[in-house]
């Protein structure tokens, strides 16, 4: 700010200032003050958001491992996938239905993870449940196509591994034995892929 002579010149210039500027720096404060509280409310909400989801998550977890009423599972299912929690029930669902042969039941859960979800990983992991299900169902053309969509490279051995299980159960051996061929490329230690890749030639022959 620029020199002055007297008080009174520095006292009128602050008036001018007030006058010219302080609706504005009232405006922009309150505006500064909303912002922050409302950044705090919008934080709350997000962590009182997700200790609900949490809390609800290991009630149909409890349920699930003691073999109670599914209720709670269904109840994270049906919410606000807040942290994945009703993907992750979904799967989990998805699996106790598997153990209990409701396949048809295990392909809905399964679906709607695949449809539903925020989370590529889970989508993902989804995906390749659903076609191992559809196997089970013998819907293999329609598991093939399941197990196409999936395009994460962390998954692709398990991909060649179900392409050569559909194959394998359509008596397709050859299309089997090189899927089976290019999963333990991917995955060399496995001892199941080279005992399928073995027992393909005893069935071939």
């Amino acid at each position: 700010m620029e020199q002055f002579a007297t008080e009174d010149q520095q006292v009128e210039a602050i008036k001018r200032f007030w006058s010219e500027h302080g609706t504005s720096l009232i405006m922009g404060a309150v505006l500064g003050l909303a912002g922050l509280f409302g950044w705090q409310y919008y934080t709350d909400s997000q962590i009182s958001a997700k200790e609900t989801a949490s809390q609800s998550y290991q009630a149909a977890l409890e349920s699930l491992i003691n073999d109670e009423n599914s209720q709670p599972i269904e109840a994270v299912m049906n919410s606000e996938d807040v942290a994945g929690y009703a993907s992750i029930a979904a799967l989990l669902a998805a699996k106790q239905a598997v153990d209990d042969g409701e396949l048809d039941v295990a392909s809905q859960h399964l679906q709607q993870v695949v449809s539903q979800s925020a989370d590529d990983s889970l989508q993902q992991v989804a995906t390749v449940r659903l076609a191992r299900v559809q196997l089970a169902q013998e819907k293999y053309e329609q598991a093939l196509t399941t197990i196409e969509t999936v395009t994460n490279e962390a998954f692709s051995a398990q991909v060649e591994e179900i392409k050569g299980d559909i194959f394998s159960a359509q008596g397709n051996f050859d299309k089997a034995r090189m899927a089976y061929s290019t999963a333990l490329e991917k995955n060399m230690n496995n001892r199941l892929l080279q005992l399928k890749l073995d027992n393909l030639a005893v069935s071939a022959g």
